[in-house]
């Protein structure tokens, strides 16, 4: 089976939770919607988190959140084929799995395309108190053109939509943070998925990032509730 989830930010008590709830093992795979929070830290806390997830039986298939520094920029990291598409992968923990953006995964036999990113609003005070924070969070020119590329390919048809943040007119702005002056956040990415979503025949978009559960159309925004990729993927498992 192949679930999804949205961010958890490093604390996975919800995945082993569920593990043991639905006698999971490795051949099955959770989707994390951005924002895992594996390689967030650095050091001893990520390596303690990578050994907890890679303990518990069901690999992990993350997609590129905000919060966390790009797999292809840190030492160790490689690339390898899974499922159709590339991933990045160490060998210390062959479970987890980082999708790069704008490969298409053959998931339970539905194509899915993959867009992670997004800017941070809270930015300032990661850099004020020394958390992480990278340049590169959302989507290069680069990654976009190789995005829309891949589209082209596929006759902008695909079934599946993963990506950490949402086309713009699908943002829940009643869970806005209040007092944020929404007038700058850089919302790039929002409008590069909305131009997307315009033209893009798809089955289902999942993302992430707003930390609140939500249905639109076949948009849905996702936090910690879990589905079902593949049969009717609207079904939630709970």
């Amino acid at each position: 089976m192949i679930y999804i989830t949205g961010d958890t930010h490093g604390e996975f008590g919800r995945i082993e939770a569920f593990c043991r709830r639905f006698g999971t093992c490795k051949e099955d795979v959770m989707i994390i919607l951005g924002d895992a929070g594996i390689n967030y830290s650095g050091g001893i806390r990520d390596m303690r988190k990578k050994e907890f997830l890679e303990s518990l039986p069901i690999t992990v298939f993350a997609i590129h959140g905000n919060h966390e520094q790009r797999p292809q920029t840190i030492e160790g990291y490689q690339e390898k084929m899974w499922h159709g598409g590339v991933v990045y992968w160490e060998e210390e923990y062959p479970s987890l799995l980082f999708a790069k953006d704008g490969e298409v995964f053959d998931l339970d036999g539905k194509q899915a395309i993959v867009m992670g990113g997004a800017y941070s609003i809270d930015k300032m005070v990661r850099l004020m108190y020394g958390y992480g924070w990278w340049p590169d969070e959302q989507p290069s020119e680069e990654t976009k053109r190789y995005v829309e590329s891949r589209l082209d390919r596929l006759g902008w048809r695909v079934d599946v939509v993963l990506s950490h943040t949402t086309p713009l007119k699908y943002e829940p702005v009643e869970v806005f943070m209040a007092g944020v002056d929404q007038s700058k956040v850089d919302k790039s990415t929002e409008e590069w998925l909305d131009r997307i979503e315009d033209r893009l025949d798809y089955g289902k978009w999942y993302c992430g990032h707003y930390h609140t559960e939500k249905k639109i159309d076949r948009v849905e925004i996702m936090f910690e509730n879990f589905g079902v990729i593949g049969g009717n993927a609207n079904d939630n498992v709970f």
